[in-house]
């Protein structure tokens, strides 16, 4: 028997922000393969199915990416209904082509279920949005992560220098790194910065701030992650709309 694997995306964290195909799908579940992101509240939803945590936050992973991708595969074998939980959306920074790859190749039945991502969700709530007709007419998103990896390619003197919003998701503890080689690739050290944590949530806080100080005003708020970082013009907006939830 083989049987299907849905790669759901749960949205950035607000329950009322996840696709009602997502929660229809979660709730026929028989396996739920969830990340650390993904709010723990849907779990309520398929109090039957059988619960695996393959969470992975920052430097914290429970399971390794292709022990995540060989469960997957395992499971479809069985002829058994899984959801892989994932947050905000499966595609974007969230490793759900590589899991979709395994099981095509491996002749498991997979689809994707779109989620509301917490890059574009996420600075909306905060009053920030990442494109506008006065400030800018495109956006970048990129993962902090990016500084990780040594031989990295990213090209940071044609990113400071461009019209557009800059959207960073994972960047919180490389918040320094990020400053420093945008202000070295010509961007004006007073550009507007807002930085958003527990997006969508109750506890929801954004600090406005500018680039040369994006990693000093995380460490003096204490901000932790997950958190989203606006750079651009967009975030001076903020003043004016304020808190949109």
């Amino acid at each position: 028997m083989t049987g299907h694997v849905f790669l759901v995306g749960a949205g950035p964290g607000d329950p009322g922000l996840m696709t009602v195909k997502g929660m229809e799908i979660l709730r026929s579940a028989e396996v739920v393969v969830y990340d650390a992101l993904a709010n723990p509240i849907f779990l309520k939803e398929c109090p039957d199915a059988e619960l695996i945590d393959a969470g992975k936050r920052s430097s914290n992973h429970k399971m390794s990416q292709s022990d995540i991708n060989s469960l997957l595969v395992s499971l479809g074998k069985e002829g058994k209904k899984v959801v892989r939980l994932k947050g905000g959306d499966p595609f974007l920074f969230g490793r759900g082509a590589e899991e979709a790859l395994a099981l095509r190749e491996a002749g498991v039945g997979v689809s994707v279920v779109p989620g509301v991502s917490s890059s574009i969700a996420v600075p909306e709530l905060a009053g920030i949005p990442i494109t506008h007709r006065d400030h800018s007419p495109m956006v970048t998103f990129m993962t902090g992560h990016e500084m990780d990896n040594k031989s990295s390619n990213t090209d940071w003197k044609r990113l400071a220098e461009g019209m557009g919003t800059i959207v960073i998701l994972m960047g919180m503890s490389n918040a320094d790194a990020i400053s420093r080689s945008l202000i070295e690739g010509g961007m004006p050290p007073d550009t507007y910065v807002s930085i958003t944590v527990s997006g969508s949530m109750e506890k929801e806080r954004t600090v406005v701030t500018s680039i040369s100080k994006l990693g000093s005003s995380i460490e003096e708020q204490k901000l932790e992650a997950p958190g989203i970082i606006v750079i651009g013009n967009v975030v001076s907006e903020r003043s004016k709309l304020g808190d949109m939830k």
